[in-house]
């Protein structure tokens, strides 16, 4: 569409509309100036300038379309999450870091081991990551669980949910879960070790859920380097639900038999996935030992002669 301004044999100026449509001929546009007496056809010269204007007006609107729409008015600024909802941390939750198996904290962040320890990390052989070795005798090679807290550090989501008394932390990796007990309970004096121990939590003001845990395997590893830990490890967890997307989880492990002092986690953050579904992810010794087989050997380096 296009308005042009004509002036009259009277000296009266006023608009004349008209439509451009892409398959009608230029030479079939008839332009035609109302009167008193009539319709009047428009000289040629006047039609001939006419259309220039027309023609100019489109290409100027066509411009005007091919902008950025940034350019044409200012983007929407996003929205903020919203607040945390009160003592509620249910929900399938994702920690994304670097997009792999991760350790509990980076290695400059670990303390020094004791002896006792520090025998066990040099028989490791990890069967990935910097220190992986041929014959790689890390326990999830051969479908052994992950255990805890290994686990809380993959690129694999999990999900709480909670019941009156406690809450389940159930696990995509493994399909494993494990129990925080809600209730008021004190944690056990002699828990029997098992892969993802005896926990326990409480809420530290409406947005903060604290969960201690004891009774661990030592079995298991804190990551795929291979530092060990005892059955004397606890692990004390913080999730603050800062907002209704993120929880901020901070982990602390206080294991005097192996560690001169406890290892503390570097602030991580899990993002909740409220569209996600937890998948089966089973470990199946036959599927680990051809995956070995076909990708993993092959990619240690052999030792030098």
């Amino acid at each position: 569409m296009f308005i042009t301004h004509v002036q009259g044999s009277s000296g009266t100026r006023f608009s004349l509309w008209g439509f451009i449509v892409a398959r009608t001929k230029t030479h079939r546009l008839k332009y035609k100036i109302p009167t008193r007496s009539g319709s009047v056809p428009l000289r040629k010269n006047f039609q001939r300038d006419l259309m220039q204007r027309c023609v100019l007006a489109t290409l100027m609107a066509l411009s005007f379309a091919a902008l950025p729409v940034a350019s044409q008015q200012q983007a929407t600024p996003k929205a903020a999450p919203a607040p945390a909802p009160k003592r509620d941390i249910s929900g399938v939750w994702h920690y994304e870091g670097n997009g792999g198996s991760e350790p509990i904290a980076p290695d400059n962040l670990i303390p020094p081991m004791t002896p006792w320890a520090q025998a066990r990390y040099d028989m490791e052989k990890p069967g990935y990551g910097r220190k992986r070795a041929p014959g790689g005798n890390d326990p999830i090679l051969q479908c052994d669980p992950m255990g805890f807290p290994r686990v809380m550090f993959l690129y694999t989501p999990f999900e709480f949910v909670q019941v009156p008394g406690r809450v389940i932390q159930f696990f995509e990796r493994e399909h494993e879960y494990r129990t925080i007990w809600t209730d008021g309970r004190s944690l056990p004096k002699d828990a029997d070790p098992t892969w993802y121990g005896y926990a326990i939590g409480h809420w530290e003001g409406d947005d903060t859920f604290v969960v201690e845990s004891d009774g661990f395997r030592d079995s298991t590893w804190l990551g795929s380097s291979g530092y060990p830990h005892s059955e004397d490890m606890l692990v004390t967890e913080r999730y603050h639900r800062v907002d209704h997307d993120n929880i901020r989880y901070d982990i602390t492990v206080t294991d005097p038999k192996a560690y001169t002092q406890p290892i503390v986690g570097p602030h991580r953050i899990m993002k909740l996935r409220p569209k996600d579904e937890m998948l089966e992810e089973i470990c199946v010794p036959s599927e680990e030992k051809s995956f070995a087989d076909r990708v993993a050997e092959p990619a240690t380096p052999k030792p030098s002669k």
